[in-house]
């Protein structure tokens, strides 16, 4: 089941970073960042709920002390990461942004070593700083160290935290007996209700519904880019530890820069292959782990 687990977050990593093919043309109809994250979120509530009301309704239930496992998913992780993203990219650049969300592995990391007892190998601690190393040569960070600024830095920090949160939050809500299906749901629900708060609810809506097309493109981006990565990544993290599924999740910007060459051909620079060449080899290096079950126990 470990293999398979990774193989399951492996997809997740993957369908996100297709996101790019459905965030240009949404860009290029006139939403806003924040517009395209409630958009995601509201899609993917919706989704689960009619899946779930009609064929899983016991999974619906949850216990009101547990409420702050779902209040951490998705407005610590999917929220709080978003805004601090966005922000990032607006106060220094797009590579800069990515490489520092990437530090999501190494806070998953740290956090999973007190948190849940995860041991911290040296196959491990290899992984990650090829993966990260591989996210700086992939983004193309290095040419754009220049337009970093403290503010920018703090901003792109706390997406690496945020993003690294789901994991953590998560793991609480599956050792409190969670399904995969009801920790999804609940995150998008609290996301879709934040988000849309956030964001220009009426340019979303109105946008989402204006043509059979535009509908279901929307439901596409939210099932393909959300409902099913974020349900095979909870799963497959039933199954393996934080930092494991962390560390291959990050084959995310892989996958964006080489559909970036394929759909949109654009160009690809040595440093960029050497950098997806060490992302996939971490990955095989993550992988390739001691594979026995793994018994957490939390310290908390």
């Amino acid at each position: 089941m470990k293999k398979i687990a990774l193989m399951l977050i492996l997809i997740a990593g993957m369908l996100w970073g297709c996101m790019g093919l459905f965030v240009r043309k949404l860009n290029g109809i006139g939403l806003e960042s924040m517009d395209i994250v409630a958009l995601r979120a509201i899609v993917t509530f919706i989704v689960l709920l009619l899946y779930m009301v009609l064929f899983q309704r016991p999974l619906l239930k949850i216990r009101l002390r547990d409420l702050w496992c779902f209040l951490g998913t998705g407005i610590c992780s999917i929220v709080f990461f978003n805004l601090c993203y966005f922000k990032a990219i607006t106060l220094t650049s797009l590579s800069v942004a990515a490489v520092l969300l990437y530090t999501a592995p190494a806070i998953v990391m740290v956090l999973s070593y007190f948190l849940f007892g995860e041991k911290m190998t040296g196959r491990k601690i290899l992984s990650l700083v090829m993966t990260i190393a591989g996210c700086v040569l992939v983004t193309g960070v290095i040419s754009d160290a220049g337009r970093i600024s403290g503010f920018g830095l703090l901003a792109g920090l706390g997406a690496g935290l945020g993003y690294a949160l789901y994991s953590i939050f998560s793991r609480f809500a599956l050792e409190r007996g969670y399904h995969s299906l009801t920790i999804t749901f609940y995150t998008f629900f609290i996301a879709a209700a934040a988000s849309f708060l956030l964001s220009d609810g009426k340019r979303v809506i109105s946008t989402a519904f204006q043509s059979a097309d535009m509908f279901a493109f929307s439901c596409v981006f939210g099932i393909l880019c959300t409902v099913v990565p974020y349900l095979t990544y909870t799963i497959g993290l039933k199954y393996t530890e934080n930092s494991k599924a962390s560390i291959v999740a990050s084959i995310e910007p892989v996958t964006a820069t080489v559909l970036g060459i394929v759909f949109f051909h654009e160009s690809i620079t040595l440093p960029e292959a050497a950098g997806i060449v060490l992302v996939i080899s971490a990955l095989a290096i993550c992988s390739s782990a001691d594979t026995s079950e793994v018994k957490y126990e939390t310290h908390i």
